[in-house]
């Protein structure tokens, strides 16, 4: 599913228009994105946890010349998805 395929499942459950959903997924996101620059963690009960996570310099390989590079230490927005979310989508057998 793309945005523009989310923007209309979320009209539909909804009954609100298609540019309103739009507006209101684009808010949602800029605010998720917003609190992760500020290294604020987004905790969604039942759906999931958004945060930033450092990541540590290390060393990596070259893969054409195979030479040994850095690589520096980063930090990288993370999901970690709630137990809902989990029991949703696992498969039962």
């Amino acid at each position: 599913m793309n945005k523009t395929e989310l923007i209309n499942a979320v009209a539909e459950k909804t009954a609100m228009s298609k540019k309103d959903c739009e507006t209101i997924l684009n808010s949602a996101l800029d605010a998720i994105t917003e609190a992760l620059v500020e290294n604020e963690e987004i905790r969604l009960v039942g759906f999931g946890t958004f945060e930033v996570k450092k990541r540590a310099a290390r060393t990596g390989l070259n893969p054409k010349t195979k030479e040994k590079i850095s690589i520096a230490a980063t930090k990288v927005p993370s999901f970690k998805p709630g137990k809902a979310l989990k029991d949703a989508v696992a498969v039962k057998e």
